[in-house]
């Protein structure tokens, strides 16, 4: 069966200027890659190497009724703020999305006590990563409008690494170029009001995967990502996220990671195919016998941008997973209809 070295924590995943490659299950105390030696072939200035850097901060958060996803992210051209909620019991669901040319905000580079704010008219996010304080939490206000309800929510993330295990891996593009991630699937706790209805998270049904990411991602950046969680019929609290990359080598370390009860198991890499398109099934597999899945479309969510250089096809469906995933002791998870999200990312920039 499939193992994986874990390294010992560090305080960067940059070291004398170079990036280190490897899976950690700790929050390295600070991430700048712009520490690293000559990331490209030619010596550019600190600005333009900057601006190679793509960044981005998102959340996952669902019950036996409610789905809430958001993301946050840097592209240096643009930053992009997107959030969407979805009812499963009545089908509303509410989409917001926001893209501010240039830049406005910049994401954090630790996470141990830092905040990202995006403010505007009719609109608040914010995201405190505060793992000193074992906690991260979330805060939205999105106004009414004539064709949307209002919705505001606060939510926090139970992050104590004793009770559930972060994944933190550094993969490679190139000998100087790399991407870096950051997981956790725990329990949440929080409020939401959605179009004047109150509705209290309990963090007892009610669970979510943070995601930090940041890379000297290629030109053209190609990702698919599988996300589903729940709270099982033996009330066993599992959750997995799985995803495919540019990345070079991949089976000694990537960012695939199971988790039950808190517990992490990181999974072998996986191959994700759509052989009729986005809009049908998806077959996700790997080659050691511990992921095989079938993910169904049920809620398709696309959301484009094409401006002079730069492209972003970003489709994110909502639907079913079914199959099974083997965790760390060799033990199948039967996967029965869980709810969960794919998300195919072309992007240009």
């Amino acid at each position: 069966m499939y193992t994986r070295e874990i390294q010992a924590p560090r305080g960067s995943p940059i070291e004398n200027g170079t990036p280190l490659q490897g899976t950690w299950t700790h929050a390295f105390d600070e991430v700048d890659l712009l520490r690293i030696q000559r990331p490209f072939p030619f010596p550019f200035p600190r600005l333009i190497r900057d601006w190679r850097v793509k960044e981005w901060e998102s959340f996952v958060i669902q019950d036996d009724h409610f789905y809430l996803e958001a993301i946050l992210s840097n592209m240096k051209y643009y930053c992009w703020a997107q959030v969407f909620l979805y009812d499963k019991d009545t089908k509303e669901r509410l989409r917001f999305r926001k893209i501010i040319p240039f830049g406005g905000w910049r994401m954090p580079r630790e996470l141990s006590n830092a905040s990202i704010n995006s403010r505007s008219y009719g609109f608040f996010f914010r995201i405190h990563d505060w793992l000193d304080a074992n906690t991260i939490k979330v805060d939205l206000d999105i106004e009414a409008t004539r064709k949307r309800p209002s919705f505001t929510a606060h939510v926090e993330y139970d992050v104590d690494e004793q009770v559930n295990t972060p994944m933190a891996v550094n993969l490679l593009f190139s000998e100087q170029r790399c991407m870096y991630v950051y997981k956790v699937f725990t329990a949440v706790r929080g409020d939401m009001v959605f179009g004047g209805r109150h509705i209290s998270l309990d963090p007892a049904r009610t669970s979510g995967i943070f995601r930090d990411f940041k890379g000297y991602y290629p030109y053209r950046m190609r990702s698919v990502w599988c996300t589903a969680f729940t709270i099982d019929g033996e009330n066993r609290r599992y959750g997995f996220s799985l995803g495919e990359n540019q990345a070079k080598e991949t089976f000694k370390n990537n960012e695939n990671a199971l988790w039950v009860d808190g517990r992490l198991t990181p999974l072998p890499p996986v191959h994700i195919t759509m052989p009729q398109g986005v809009a049908s099934d998806w077959i996700i597999q790997d080659m050691e016998g511990m992921v095989d899945l079938v993910f169904t479309p049920y809620e398709q969510i696309h959301s484009g941008l094409n401006v002079l250089v730069t492209t972003a096809e970003y489709d994110t469906p909502l639907g079913y997973f079914n199959g099974m995933v083997l965790d760390a002791e060799g033990k199948q998870i039967q996967v029965r209809n869980l709810w969960g999200l794919g998300e195919k990312l072309y992007l240009r920039v």
